[in-house]
Formats: structure tokens, sequence, C-alpha cells
């Protein structure tokens, strides 16, 4: 029986093979003069594609909700103590999940009204960015103080907007960040207190006892993770996160 499924598997690899040899076409990358003004075009395409495809990280942290979810993970475990458990890479793959699911319907709405018109070729370049672009805006701008944004404007030393689709993105991007940084501290403040307050007690008990070589945060590290686990603390805290956002 262990002979046939081995023999059986290694069939399927080597068909799969055969077929994705015979089927997957070559791909090859030449740098030649451009005989054709098209040429240079589909180049500076290119070019600009592989740009943005480079640059896709810094765009996802800067105009989303990945700012403010990665910070009060992030003092989640500070205020834990537990600075390997859950690892960081689990944190910012919920950050990232958690950000999809936000920003899912802006998505949408970019890609309904910018993208796919323009692959349809029935919006311009110019127009279709623009209708990418305002969902996008318009999130922002929901989340951003307008303390935040008079700050650029007038560090930027631009005339006051009449309405908020005046406002620049090189204007609008640094208000956002420093918005989401703001409240992203004042969520984090909240979740510290209960766990300092647990770190104290543990603390005082262990002085009064004549334990002070012992780190209180061994000590403490379980009471705080069995107060996490009884509030039903991810839920609290996810459904805080994603209400937090005014959309």
């Amino acid at each position: 029986m262990y002979k046939l499924v081995v023999a059986g598997l290694a069939a399927v690899l080597l068909t799969t093979g055969n077929i994705a040899a015979q089927t997957l076409p070559k791909i090859s990358v030449e740098v030649g003069e451009s005989s054709e003004p098209g040429d240079l075009s589909t180049t500076m395409q290119i070019v600009l594609l592989l740009t943005v495809l480079a640059l896709a990280p810094s765009i996802l942290i800067m105009v989303t909700s990945f700012i403010r979810i990665s910070v009060v993970l992030s003092f989640l475990k500070q205020a834990m103590g537990s600075n390997q458990m859950p690892p960081g890479q689990l944190m910012a793959g919920l950050a990232l999940i958690l950000t999809f699911f936000i920003m899912s319907p802006v998505i949408n709405k970019a890609y309904q009204e910018g993208i796919k018109p323009y692959l349809d070729k029935t919006l311009s370049k110019e127009e279709a960015f623009e209708k990418s672009v305002a969902p996008f805006r318009t999130f922002m701008l929901a989340q951003t103080r307008e303390q935040d944004l008079a700050l650029f404007v007038n560090i930027a030393k631009l005339e006051k907007p009449e309405k908020p689709e005046d406002i620049p993105l090189h204007v609008l991007i640094p208000g956002f960040v420093i918005s989401e940084l703001r409240t992203s501290f004042q969520i984090a403040f909240v979740i510290f207190i209960p766990f300092l307050v647990i770190d104290m007690v543990v603390a005082s008990v262990l002085l009064s006892m004549g334990m002070m070589m012992l780190p209180p945060i061994i000590v403490s590290l379980p009471f705080k993770i069995l107060l996490f686990v009884l509030v039903d603390g991810w839920y609290l805290l996810v459904k805080s996160l994603v209400e937090s956002f005014h959309m």
C-alpha cells in the first residue's frame, strides 16, 4: 500500500511537471535600443510599475489603518511583558488581516470606480487616478484631525482649502499619519492601566514578603494572561480597533 501511494504521488508530480513545461511561457528580460516610440512608453510603464511595487509596503502603511493597529498591538505586548509571545510575525499578520478587513470597502470602491474603468479603456489615466484615490482620501479625512491638517497646510504655506477635495495628498498623508499615532497612543494608554495595576500589586506583595530578588514580572505575567483571557481581551481589543475607525 505504501509503495502504491509513493508511486502515485511520483506519477502526479511527473505529469504536472510535464504539463507545466509544455504550457508555461518563457520569460526573458532584454536591454536594447528602441526602434519605435511605443517601446519607450512601454519601458517607462514597466519601470513605474516596478517602482510602485517596491513602494507598496510604505503606501500600505501610510494610507491605511495599519498604523493604528500595529502600534496598539505592539503596546499590548509591552504591557503584558511577554516580549516573545505572541511572535512578531503573528502580530504583523494579524495587523495586515485587520487592515484588509477594514479597508476592503475602500479598496473595492477604488477598483470599481477607477481601476476597472481604466482597464476597460473608458477612463484616462488622470481620471482613473483621481477616481482611485478618492475613496482613500475620504477614509483619511474621516480619521484626521483638523488641527493636524492645519499644521501641514501652514508648513506648506498653502491657502486655506475651501473644501476637503482641495487638500493635496502630500499634505493629507502626513496629517493622517500623526493623527493615527495620536489615536493609537490613546488606546495604548487605556490598555496599559490594568496591567500596570497588576504589576504594582505584585511588586508590593513581593516587597512585603521580603522577596526582593524575585523579578515581579515573572510573577505578574500569569495574572496578566489570566486577566486578559477572563475579559476576552482579543475580542474586546479587535472590536474596539475596528469600531474606532469612522467610516
